[in-house]
């Protein structure tokens, strides 16, 4: 298997680092259901590659979320530092 380097990382990993789930377990569940998208693709996989550029639609509890990847992070950190990986685009309530 690949391992990730400075240029991608795997989507699970990117939404527990940028706090849109609590774990990496949360976030595989979420990915698995099949309705986040990655530049309007569908992806059930944990494993997909994310880039820095992309476009992430994400069905969250109350809302659908559009955001563009602006970085990568190499660990979790605090909620405004998590908040500078990405930029909103749409937020939409449910």
């Amino acid at each position: 298997m690949d391992e990730e380097d400075s240029g991608w990382q795997r989507l699970d990993k990117f939404l527990f680092y940028a706090r849109f789930c609590k774990t990496r377990a949360v976030a595989a569940a979420l990915i698995t259901r099949g309705h986040l998208r990655i530049n309007r693709q569908p992806t059930e996989k944990p494993h997909a590659r994310l880039r820095p550029g992309d476009i992430l639609t994400l069905p969250l509890a109350d809302r659908v979320v559009v955001i563009e990847i602006l970085a990568l992070a190499k660990r979790r950190e605090s909620a405004p530092l998590a908040q500078m990986l990405y930029k909103e685009i749409v937020s939409s309530e449910a």
